[in-house]
Order: C-alpha cells, then structure tokens, then sequence
C-alpha cells in the first residue's frame, strides 16, 4: 500500500507511531507533530467551553430536582392532613340535630319566610341569568341579551350587591358564590356593545336584526337616537374601509367593488326603514318601511304596552314554582332611556347622510382606484361595470330607489356615476395609454432593426433574405410569381365583395408594396386589432345583429345607469393615444430621415447607398400604414370605422345639394389629419429620395455637357436625318436641296432618360404619388436648364482651348434642350403640360443657341426640327412613360390620316383595358420614302374615306378599331369583357 503524503495524513489514522519513521522523513514527522500538538490544543479548548456553556444549566436543573421534591412533600402532607379532618367531622355528626331543630324553629316564623324565599328566588334567577346572556349572544339576540344583562343590574341593586354601596352586604358574607357572579357580569356590558357594533357593518343583515342593535346600544349607553345615527353610519363607514382593504385579488376585485356597492345601497335603504318619519298625514307604504328604530325601542322601554316585563323570561320562567316568589319590580322589569327618543328631523337626517357620503366618496375614489390598477385588461373592467349594473337593476335594489333618495336627500344618487365612472374612465386612460406605448416602442425598435438589416445587407454584401434583397430592387419583386399573388376563389368571388382585410400578392404589387413592408404593418395592426377587440367589450356591441338589438332593448327601461354612456369618451380616448403612436412612430422617421439624409450628402455613390435605400422603406412605409393598418382606421373612426357606415355616409353625401354643406364627423376630420401626416412625411422621404437622384444623375449629364473636346463631341454624337427640299429661285426655277437635322437627342441626353427611368423602375415608379413624381421631372429640369446656362456660359467666354460652337453642334443642342425639356416639364393635376408657361430660363437658352444658327437656316430648319421633335417624343413616349405621363401617350391628329407616313407606335384602343402602347418594328428606312409613296399609292383602299374628314379630331386608337372591324368580319369575345378575368386583373 503506498504511503499517503504527509500533510494529508489524519491523526485518527495513526496506528502505530514506529511507521512514521518507516515512511516519512523527519521534517514530515516534525510537521506531523506540530499538527497534532495545535489539534490537542483545539480539543481542550472545545471542551473549556462546553463545560462552562453547561454549567448554568446543570445548576439550574438541580435546582429544579429540589423544588419538586419540597412540592411533593408538601402534596403528601396536605392529603394527610384531609384525612385527620375527615375523621373529626365524623366524631361531630352526632350533635346534628340539635342544630337542624333550632333552625326550623327560626324559620317558622310567617315574615321572615316570604323574604327569605324573595331572597332566594332572586339569587337563583341571578345564577341562571349569565347562561341565558351568553345564548342571547351566541344566538345574535343582542336586544334580550341587553335586557337580561339590565335585568342583572337591577337584581344587584335590590340584593346590595354592587360594591359601590357603603356597607359591606351579608349576602355576600353568605354566599361567597355570588362575588364571581358580580365580577362576570360586569364583562357582558362591553361584549354586547362590541357584537353590537360589529353586526352593524355587515351588509347581509336584516333590517330587524340592525334595529335591535342599535336599541341594544342606546340601552347600554343611554345614547339618543342622533347618537345611534352616528354609530350606524361609522360602522358603515368601517365597513367600507375593510371593503377596500382586503387583500386584492384579480378574480376577487369584481366581488369586491360589488360588495362596495351593495353595502352602499343596503346602508341608505336601512337609513330609511331605521330613522326615517312620515310626517304628519302622509299616508305610510306598505312595501317600504320607515320608523323601525323607534317602534322597536317603544316596544322594549314603553310603559304602555300591555305586559309589562321581560316576555322572553316570562315564557322560560312560568314551569317553574319558585317564579312566584320574585317580587314585582323583577317580574314587571324594562330598561329605561336616560333620555327621550325624539324622531330625528329631515334636515339633520339629509345633512348627516350627505357628509357620510362624501366621507364614503374619498374613501372609495382612493380604494377603488388602488384596486383598479390590479385589473389589466378593458374585459376586466367591462366585467365590473356589467356587474355592478346587474347588481343595480336588480329588483332587489332598485325597487323604491328613487323614492328613498328623494325622502332622504331630496335628490337621486347614482352609485355609478357619481362613484365609479370617473374611476374607470382613469383606469381605461391609463390601460389605453399604456397599450399603445406598447405599440408605438415595439414599433419604433421594429423600424430601427429593419433599418439596421437593410444597412448590414448593403455593408456586408449578403443577406439574411429574398425580403431584404427587394428593399434594395423593388422591379425584381414586382416581377416575380407568388404562390399568393391570387387568391383561390379569384374565379367567383368579386373584388367588391371582399373584406377590406383580404389583401392578395397582385394587389400588393400594384402598390409596390414589398414583404418588408407588410411584415412591418402586419405586426403593427395585430397589435392595434387585440388592443381594439380588448376595448370593444366595453363598448357597446354591434347592433347591426338581431340578436344584440333585442337584447339591448329589454332592460333600457329599468336600468339603474346607462352603461354605455361614456362610449363617446372611451372612442376619443383611444382614438387620441392611437393619433399619438402614430406621431412617435413619425418622430423615429424623422429622426431617422434626418440621420440618413445628412449621410447621403456628399456622397458619391448615393444611388447605391443603404441610406437611400432606408429612405424609400420608410417612404413606403408611411404611405401604406393607412392601407395595409386597417385597425388603425377603427381605432381612430370608431363606431364611424364601420365599412357600412362609411358606404352609407358617402351615398348619402353624393345627395346633397351643392349649395349645402355637409358636416364633417370629427372622427373622420381625425383620421384624414392622420392620413395627411402620413402622406406628407412619405412625400418628405420621396423628396429627398429625388433629390439625390437628380443631382447624381445630372452631375454626370453635367459633366459630359460641359467637356469641348472633339473627341467627346463625336463620341455623343448621333445619326442625323436627311431631307430634301425644295426651293424655288428668283427665276422661278425649282431647286432640289438637301439639309441634315437632328432626328434623335444626343446619347447622354438618351443616357440620362433611360437612367431616370431605371431609377423609378426599380423603385415601383406606377405606385409612386404623383407629386413626388413631379418633384422629380422639376428638380431633374432644374439641373437640366442649369447644365445649359453653364455650357452657354463656357461658350460666351470663348476660351482658347475650347471647341467652338457651330452651327450644328448647335442645332443638336437645341434639338437635346427642347426635347428634354418636352419629357421633364411638370404637369399640372389636370394633366396638361405647362410648357404653354415656358421658364424664361428656357427660351433664353433657345435664344442663345438659335443665335449660333443662320437665320435663313433657321427658318427652313424650324418647320422640319419640329417635325423630327414630335415624331420623337411619340416614339419615346412608352419607353419613357414614367417621365412623360399617359397624357402624352397618344397625339390627337386634327389632319386626315396619311398612309404614306411610317408608324413603329400603334394608338392605343380609346378605352384602355390594360396594355400601354405597342412598340412595332420599322419596316423601312426614311431613305426608301418614294418607294414606300408607290406602295401606299397602289393600295387606297386601306385608308378609311369617312376618318379623312378634315374638321374632325381623330381620337387615338379609333383607325385602329376600325382596321381591325374591316378585316375580322365576326367579332371574336374578348377575354377582357369576362368578369372572373376581369376581376382577376385589379
């Protein structure tokens, strides 16, 4: 066995002390004495200690031995002392007799006989009276307990039993018994008041049983009736304040507040039954009571009531024989008033009730608001409410209810709205405000982490998903096929008759409205849907159902309060917290915007930055919180948020007469302030958004603008069309000439179009609002004139290394300004160009280059540059129809239809169904014009004699029906016109 190292060695494993010699060295042995030396040493110590912890109670129980030796000693001493006086009394048995003769001889006298058994009969009725007190008390019988216990008293008195006398009495020197009965007798006084006044608070008690108290209280006391009206309402009042202050449960908190309630109205009915007087010839009603107090204390203290005395005790005491021996001021006992019981006044009964309750007011306005906070949901509180009402209108207590307020304090007193309304109004404002902060911070860090993921995506290059991927290329999410992009009862069901809460993929897209953002408001109205559907149980139910009108009918009549009275106020109420969630929810993007937009600055990639990508989500966002939040618009609407309300409303509003103004539902007034907020921050999110684009965009149109060399001239040059014309000379001969115009702008001109409508592609450019749109073509115009003014600017300094300014660079810059200036001029809401209001700046652009063109050139250029400038804004008014807008999709020809001109546009059909423009191929160049006059000459049947009507507008796409009629000679059915496809396509 190895040897175990010495400083784990225990001294208790020491066996022999010769082995440690054997496995340890000498300074191991050392240390191993040194520790069981310091181990000795402890054990000793141990040992002081606990002797001198144990000697106390070593002495102590010594002690104790030697008592209980003396007291058994004693024990036994005392029985041997019982048993020598038992053996005298037996020697002394033998004089009794003697003694017994001389009592009888005593007693046989006839006077003294008759007050000896008075005597007895009262000590006897005496001994029992205790006992009959005490099952008086168990009983809940405190009036007979107080006359026993008077009775008792009286019975004191008569055998000079009460130790105030000045004599010492020898009744008492007789019978030592009764000094314990007139010590125990004193203590029933004291418990008959304190029962007494403890069934006073208690709300279950007869009107009787309180009555007999408050007698029990004013016999003991020698109390007046004002008195007894004090007491009774200060129990009351104690009541309540125990009421209050049970221990809160929130199952228990509805028992509570109805328990509150009801002990209020038991206590004013009470008052009435109690203290309440019909004056003078009022005739009393037989279903309410009044005056119980006073009748109650005539029939105990009233000297002219038949039967004078105690009846319960006559009834007890009439089987038995000694009875007769009492004397007749027992028999004929009753407790007397110290004073007399005067009715109470109607004014001091009015004056004293109202103080009580407005004590009473405090005290619940504290409790009930203290219990309140315990009940966290507007079912709960509704639960109460719905309680109280039912406790309120039940016959029980709403019986008389009015007659007795008026009676008692001259007017109606409603528990509910006097006590409780107001409290639950501050409790359902702080649920409400509580609730909605919830939403409104949750919401904000929802933002904040989209945000922080759209930046972590852009930074990082990857991605946690497809959702964030669309943020950054709405296109890319607008043309891909969802599995929910129709619903599965597409084919029959309309899209009038859905739900406003069916929302499918299409519908979606048509808004550009990505995953991001349905996810956002998605969690943002289930949020504000449980809110709501929480409160709506406190509101009143839909009374659009049968069912509900009924039962809302049967109980209006004889409700005790009008429980939905304060509907308007919770309405306000959640609709004001709800308009401030949304306002926080505006704060964070602003302060997000803010945040993003001064990040932006200056940067030179802003177009790809993750900054100008947060500012469309949150542009986005706030224009589809009003959409994709449906709840949001009930929270703030209301009862007014209802769908057939709101369909009604507007068919009733398209009756009204122009002259007259309809009034504006405050609710609905809220709800497009709310909406307005929306759409002006989204707008304020668009704006920068177009901003940046604008000045990235045009920097590099600016750029390319500005540089005169030959080679970037001719790099952004174009291919020119070329035109004969005809000119007659002074001789009148005829001259064939040709000239070379602009047909199509410059390819940075080109670039920069196409790059714009990239820019909207990518972000939905069809569900971008219409300002922001026009935002955008004046900030893009803006930059446009002023890369203008800048290259005028250069030329007119004629620097030397600068490319001149000929007369076709010049024309091609017309050509470019005008043109651009067509595609980016703003429209007014009626859709029509404003470009009938050119900027100054524009024609003193023109001016400027026209002045670098010969002016006889111009006049033959003009005619044909404006020929090519239409001709080309028709081609291009699809490819760029985001910038150019549907009104210039089509041009409204006053002039014959010609064949002889080449088209690559067809009109569109003059009621648009679905598809834009369609795009067709050339089917010859302009060169081949002669060969395509011949052609065109050869076929004249195909142009339509009644479209080439000089005085008539031709609309666009009419030639096109008619083509179309001609060659199809039986019309085929359009998909179009079926209304399950048709549906399919909003």
């Amino acid at each position: 066995m190895a040897a175990v190292p010495a400083q784990n060695l225990r001294v208790s494993e020491i066996r022999d002390p010769g082995s440690l010699f054997e496995r340890y060295s000498v300074e191991e042995i050392r240390g191993i004495e040194r520790r069981v030396r310091a181990e000795i040493e402890q054990k000793k110590e141990e040992l002081r200690q606990m002797v001198g912890e144990r000697y106390r109670d070593l002495i102590e129980a010594a002690d104790t031995i030697w008592e209980m030796r003396q007291s058994s000693e004693q024990v036994v001493q005392a029985m041997q002392e019982m048993y020598q006086y038992c053996s005298s009394l037996r020697t002394q048995s033998k004089g009794a007799p003697a003694i017994e003769k001389k009592v009888e001889n005593t007693l046989s006298q006839p006077k003294h006989q008759e007050k000896f058994y008075s005597t007895a009969a009262q000590i006897k009725l005496l001994l029992d009276i205790p006992e009959r007190i005490w099952s008086s008390i168990e009983s809940h019988q405190y009036l007979q307990a107080t006359q026993l216990y008077l009775l008792c008293c009286h019975l004191h008195s008569l055998l000079q039993l009460d130790s105030t006398s000045s004599r010492y009495s020898p009744i008492l020197l007789r019978f030592p018994i009764l000094v314990r009965q007139v010590a125990a007798a004193g203590h029933f006084r004291s418990t008959i008041l304190q029962e007494s006044k403890s069934l006073l608070k208690g709300r279950a008690v007869s009107d009787q049983a309180i009555a007999e108290g408050l007698c029990s209280m004013m016999l003991l006391e020698g109390s007046s009736p004002r008195q007894a009206l004090a007491d009774f309402l200060l129990a009351r009042k104690a009541a309540v304040q125990q009421l209050l202050n049970q221990p809160h449960h929130n199952a228990g908190i509805k028992a509570q507040v109805c328990s509150l309630v009801e002990l209020l109205a038991t206590t004013l009915y009470q008052a009435h039954v109690l203290f309440y007087t019909l004056p003078e010839g009022v005739i009393p009603d037989t279903t309410l009571g009044c005056g119980l107090l006073f009748s109650t204390l005539e029939s105990v203290t009233g000297r002219l009531a038949p039967g004078k005395g105690i009846q319960v005790l006559k009834d007890e005491l009439n089987t038995v024989s000694w009875v007769r021996h009492l004397p007749p001021s027992v028999m004929e006992f009753q407790p007397t008033l110290r004073t007399l019981a005067h009715p109470i006044s109607q004014e001091y009964l009015r004056d004293t009730l109202q103080q009580w309750i407005d004590m009473c007011k405090e005290d619940i306005k504290v409790g009930i608001g203290n219990l309140l906070v315990y009940v966290k949901s507007f079912k709960g509180l509704a639960a109460i409410r719905d309680a109280v009402w039912e406790l309120l209108t039940n016959d029980s207590v709403s019986q008389s209810w009015e007659v007795v307020c008026r009676r008692l304090l001259d007017k109606n007193i409603s528990f509910w709205d006097d006590f409780l309304q107001q409290l639950f109004l501050d409790r359902l404002e702080a649920l409400t405000k509580e609730g909605l902060e919830s939403i409104s911070s949750s919401s904000k860090q929802l933002l904040i982490s989209a945000l922080q993921e759209l930046e972590n995506l852009t930074s990082s290059g990857g991605g946690t998903g497809k959702n964030i991927h669309f943020e950054h290329n709405v296109a890319s999410f607008l043309w891909m096929e969802g599995t929910n992009d129709l619903l599965p009862d597409t084919a029959w069901v309309s899209v009038a008759s859905r739900s406003q809460f069916v929302k499918t993929g299409l519908s979606m897209k048509a808004q550009a409205l990505t995953p991001c953002i349905q996810n956002f408001c998605t969690a943002l109205d289930l949020k504000l849907k449980a809110q709501l559907n929480d409160l709506l149980s406190y509101l009143p139910p839909d009374l659009s159902t049968k069912e509900t009108s009924e039962i809302m009918e049967i109980p209006i009549k004889h409700a005790a309060f009008d429980r939905y009275s304060d509907a308007s106020t919770v309405e306000e109420m959640l609709r004001s917290h709800c308009v401030s969630c949304v306002h926080n929810i505006l704060d964070c993007v602003k302060t997000e915007l803010r945040t993003a937009e001064s990040k932006i600055l200056g940067h030179k990639c802003a177009l790809n930055s993750c900054n100008l990508v947060s500012v469309l989500y949150m542009a986005r966002l706030c224009q589809s919180l009003g959409e994709l939040c449906p709840h949001l618009k009930q929270c703030i609407l209301g009862q007014s948020g209802n769908v057939d309300l709101v369909v009604k409303e507007s068919r009733i509003s398209k009756k009204v007469g122009k002259g007259k103004v309809k009034e504006v539902n405050p609710a609905q007034a809220k709800w497009q302030e709310v909406k307005e907020h929306l759409l002006q921050q989204s707008l304020a999110a668009y704006r920068i958004w177009s901003t940046t684009v604008s000045k990235v965009l045009f920097c590099s149109f600016t750029q390319t603008l500005l540089s005169d060399t030959a080679g970037s001239v001719l790099s952004n040059a174009t291919h020119w069309d070329e035109i004969e014309i005809q000119e007659e000379t002074e001789s009148g001969n005829t001259v064939t000439s040709k000239i070379r115009l602009p047909i199509q702008p410059s390819w940075y001109a080109q670039l920069i179009l196409f790059s714009l409508c990239q820019e909207v592609n990518r972000v939905g450019g069809h569900a971008l609002p219409k300002v922001t749109l026009q935002e955008l073509l004046k900030s893009n115009l803006e930059e446009m004139i002023a890369g203008y003014e800048q290259v005028t600017t250069v030329v007119q300094e004629k620097k030397e290394n600068a490319f001149p300014m000929t007369q076709n660079r010049a024309l091609q810059l017309l050509f470019d300004l005008r043109y651009l200036y067509s595609v980016l001029s703003a429209r007014n809401e009626e859709g029509k160009s404003s470009r009938s209001r050119q900027d100054t700046r524009i024609q003193k652009l023109m001016d400027m280059l026209e002045s670098y063109i010969d002016p006889f050139d111009l006049d033959v250029f003009t005619p044909h540059l404006n020929a090519n400038l239409n001709r080309l804004s028709q081609r291009t008014s699809v490819l760029f129809g985001l910038l150019t807008g549907t009104e210039k999709h089509y041009i409204n020809r006053s002039s014959a239809f010609s064949s002889q001109e080449s088209h690559n546009v067809l009109p569109l059909a003059s009621s648009q169904i679905r598809f834009g423009l369609l795009p067709l191929s050339m089917s010859s160049s302009r060169k081949s014009k002669s060969a395509e006059r011949s052609i065109e000459a050869s076929k004249p049947e195909v142009v339509v004699p009644h479209v080439s009507q000089p005085t008539e507008n031709v609309k666009p796409g009419s030639l096109f029906k008619q083509l179309v009629s001609q060659e199809d000679e039986a019309p085929t059915t359009s998909l179009f016109t079926l209304s399950w496809l048709s549906s399919m396509t909003k």
